[in-house]
């Protein structure tokens, strides 16, 4: 008797998973549908092959809810190897790996410190980034040609961690969007030199980090206030039609509804009120 890989009842979960370095999220995300045999999942927040770390996943109702999660600012550790040149700008795509000079420490701090701020670049063409609805870094590794557009990233904050030529480490904090790769490039302008990343590590989205795959509940991450709620709870049990009187707050707005035992997600327009999403099960 062939032994069934998914259960049929749908589940409502909320974890981080730990991606690994060189497998794309989509194939990680399959794996952790068949460790918790359910099919329904998405995640939030594509990690490219080369990186690892923090990806938010949900199954069933949850997947749903990554638009009204708290996911930024998004933190990384990166780590710069001095004299290796890549197509990927990472370990992917390997050009050469030349001797580099030796940088002087106090620069590398100066200049890791001075990235704060907000950057035009272009995004690396093998990236996670969709061009007319491929993943460039699938078209890359094709050898189509394609452009890609400028964009910009702001970095937050930034904390050099050590310097083991021809070695760089570094974290930084920064904005949706943001491609760490393309960040070290500008490092590596401002050191006069030549590099690319040999290891990324994305650390946490927001207040999401990565902790065993423990649950989490998805009322701690949904970045909207709770508006209260007079009226029976049978009422939006059943999905039926809610007046705006028998809401506390009366403005325009998305809120959240919250019981004992699941939670709407509305919102409010000229005196109307229609569910975004209704009767999630906590």
């Amino acid at each position: 008797m062939q032994k069934r890989l998914y259960n049929k009842e749908p589940l409502n979960k909320l974890l981080v998973g730990n991606k690994p370095m060189f497998m794309s999220s989509n194939s990680y995300l399959n794996r952790i549908k068949r460790k918790y045999k359910n099919k329904k999942a998405g995640f939030s927040g594509t990690l490219d092959p080369f990186a690892n770390g923090c990806l938010i996943i949900a199954f069933g109702q949850y997947s749903k809810l990554f638009k009204y999660m708290a996911k930024t600012p998004k933190s990384y550790r990166a780590v710069v190897w001095l004299g290796a040149q890549s197509e990927s700008l990472d370990t992917e795509n390997m050009i050469s790996i030349e001797d580099e000079k030796k940088i002087d420490l106090t620069l590398i701090k100066n200049e890791i410190e001075n990235l704060v701020g907000t950057h035009e670049y272009y995004p690396p063409k093998f990236s996670a980034k969709k061009i007319d609805g491929k993943r460039a870094y699938d078209l890359a590794r094709e050898g189509i040609e394609f452009e890609m557009k400028k964009s910009s990233m702001t970095i937050t904050n930034t904390k050099f961690i050590s310097y083991n030529h021809p070695f760089i480490t570094f974290e930084s904090t920064v904005t949706e969007g943001s491609y760490i790769r393309s960040l070290a490039q500008i490092l590596l302008e401002k050191l006069n030199s030549k590099g690319t990343l040999s290891y990324l590590r994305r650390l946490n989205e927001g207040k999401f980090f990565y902790e065993n795959e423990k649950d989490l509940n998805p009322l701690d991450y949904i970045d909207l206030e709770i508006n209260k709620y007079s009226g029976t709870k049978e009422w939006l049990f059943d999905g039926k039609k809610i007046s705006i009187d028998y809401l506390e707050r009366k403005d325009d707005g998305k809120y959240l509804i919250v019981f004992d035992d699941f939670f709407s997600i509305i919102e409010i327009e000229n005196n109307e009120v229609t569910y975004l999403l209704n009767k999630v099960t906590l």
